[in-house]
């Protein structure tokens, strides 16, 4: 048992060892699942006849996303420093992390943007709206890096080696 603890401890750092899995992953959904489901409330707040409620559960989706995702990125920067330099997965990683640092930035301001607006009892503009939607697609593009290359993925043939790629 000690062998793989190691093993893991060696790969991910001692929070990764603690639960024998990777955080970033898991972390990451919590800012997805967040992003999207404001979209959804944004969208909702449009065809409901009382939107107050919509609109505030959306703005306060964006912040529990941006909360959920700092803690994900400080995970990733983590998992990016084991990542040989110069390979594939290394700028893939790099890419990804430019791109969530700005999804981040994105979303604070669409935060602020809602919040400074005291839009939040009205529906939601069709430019909050539509900036969302846009965070949203973006969104879409960062599971490259661990299905694409098999980076922190365990098992024989997924590149579970931090240093593949």
């Amino acid at each position: 048992m000690q062998p793989t603890r190691r093993r893991a401890g060696r790969r991910g750092g001692a929070a990764s060892a603690a639960f024998r899995h990777p955080l970033h992953p898991a972390l990451a959904h919590l800012p997805i699942g967040a992003w999207i489901c404001s979209l959804l409330f944004d969208i909702g707040s449009r065809l409901a006849s009382r939107p107050a409620g919509l609109a505030e559960g959306a703005a306060w989706l964006i912040a529990i996303g941006v909360v959920g995702a700092l803690a994900a990125a400080a995970t990733g920067v983590a998992d990016m420093r084991l990542i040989r330099p110069g390979s594939p997965a290394f700028r893939t990683a790099t890419a990804h992390m430019a791109l969530n640092v700005s999804l981040i930035f994105a979303y604070v301001v669409n935060f602020a943007w809602r919040y400074r607006s005291h839009a939040l009892r009205a529906p939601v503009s069709t430019g909050a709206l539509a900036f969302s939607a846009v965070c949203v697609a973006v969104l879409g593009l960062g599971g490259r890096l661990a299905y694409g290359h098999g980076v922190r993925m365990a098992g024989p043939g997924t590149g579970g080696s931090a240093s593949d790629g």
